[in-house]
């Protein structure tokens, strides 16, 4: 097996120029570089991992723990598959960083995450990302004070660092959208009610209508999700909140819906009620998944809930955090995403008032 004193000799330098290259910690002429790396590659030098850890007391390894991976292929239950997105972003962001990255699946039981964190904290990671499936609290053990810890799509009660979705602003900009189109009856049927994302979303659609002066209606606030795996069921609980706002005296001139899949499954619904999507009734959703939005008849009008770019600035924190010239954040990162119009929703007029020549002012 080839080593450094080899590579050296080969390529007719010191082996110190040949640990400069390697470890590209030294000024090193491009010449000199290349002779190098063409002796490597002759030689098939392989550095050792290990030493150059020990020498410098950095491993040059990352640590990912998630469930993507085992579950994301069966899970019917979630549009998007947000925390597989999330783990791309995650790897995009890793690619240039020098840094190796190690990824372990929890098979979505979360007693196993102790035991991960153990394991890498053996193989001595400098830092670990733990990606969750959905927005919510989460409580992990603690790590060492060696070892640097970000959450991504998640938060716990001790400030960990972490990256999350800004769902409050992300609601208020589709509310907004709409409301520039010219709409005034806004329903919101929503996620699961206990999910963070639901309250933070909730939040952002009565502050968009109290910021247009429009009144905010609870009636037109349904919950049209539960923790079911249950496809028969949901579409009941979906139907059933379609049909609460749509039976109000003043029915909504849209809905919004919690994610792209709700509202995939209300075009049927809708349609087998005899409406004509938009222009008997318009429909925005949520996620920006476009597997769904973009193939939907006609496109769907959504949010974005950008997963990969919470990847990245997760993976951006961490390494940061690692290499010292970024001080750990005290309070959650936000990361928001645009609203992408489809053609789901309508234009509606909108009253205005004109002034005639003749000094009469008619609505």
């Amino acid at each position: 097996m080839a080593t450094i004193y080899d590579v050296a000799r080969v390529s007719g330098v010191s082996p110190k120029t040949v640990s400069r290259v390697i470890n590209r910690d030294g000024a090193v002429k491009i010449t000199t570089k290349e002779l190098v790396e063409r002796a490597i590659a002759e030689l098939g030098y392989v550095p050792s991992t290990a030493a150059r850890a020990m020498r410098s007391n950095k491993s040059g390894l990352v640590g990912l723990i998630t469930g993507a991976i085992s579950l994301s292929p069966s899970r019917t239950d979630v549009s998007g598959l947000p925390d597989l997105f999330i783990v791309q972003g995650i790897q995009k962001a890793m690619e240039e960083s020098g840094k190796t990255l190690l990824i372990a699946d929890t098979g979505g039981k979360m007693d196993r995450v102790p035991q991960l964190i153990r394991t890498f904290e053996e193989h001595r990671v400098e830092g670990i990302i733990y990606v969750a499936d959905h927005h919510r609290r989460i409580e992990l053990p603690p790590v060492s004070p060696s070892t640097k810890l970000v959450l991504a799509n998640c938060y716990d009660d001790i400030g960990t660092p972490s990256v999350l979705p800004d769902d409050y602003r992300g609601q208020m900009s589709l509310v907004k959208s709409l409301i520039a189109k010219g709409h005034r009856r806004i329903a919101y049927l929503t996620l699961s009610p206990w999910q963070d994302a639901t309250k933070l979303r909730t939040e952002g659609y009565r502050d968009a209508l109290e910021q247009a002066d429009l009144p905010f209606e609870p009636k037109l606030i349904v919950a049209a999700d539960v923790d079911t795996t249950d496809s028969v069921t949901e579409v009941q609980l979906l139907w059933d909140a379609i049909d609460r706002v749509l039976t109000l005296p003043e029915p909504p001139t849209v809905i919004c819906f919690g994610n792209d899949r709700m509202a995939m499954r209300a075009y049927g619904i809708l349609r087998s009620r005899g409406l004509s999507l938009p222009d008997d009734l318009s429909v925005a959703g949520y996620d920006n998944h476009k597997l769904i939005t973009q193939t939907l008849y006609p496109t769907l009008t959504s949010a974005e809930l950008p997963y990969a770019a919470i990847g990245i600035r997760a993976t951006d924190l961490l390494l940061g955090m690692i290499d010292g010239t970024t001080d750990e954040p005290t309070t959650p990162i936000l990361v928001s995403g645009p609203v992408t119009l489809g053609n789901s929703v309508k234009d509606l007029p909108t009253s205005t008032t004109k002034l005639l020549s003749i000094g009469r002012i008619t609505q």
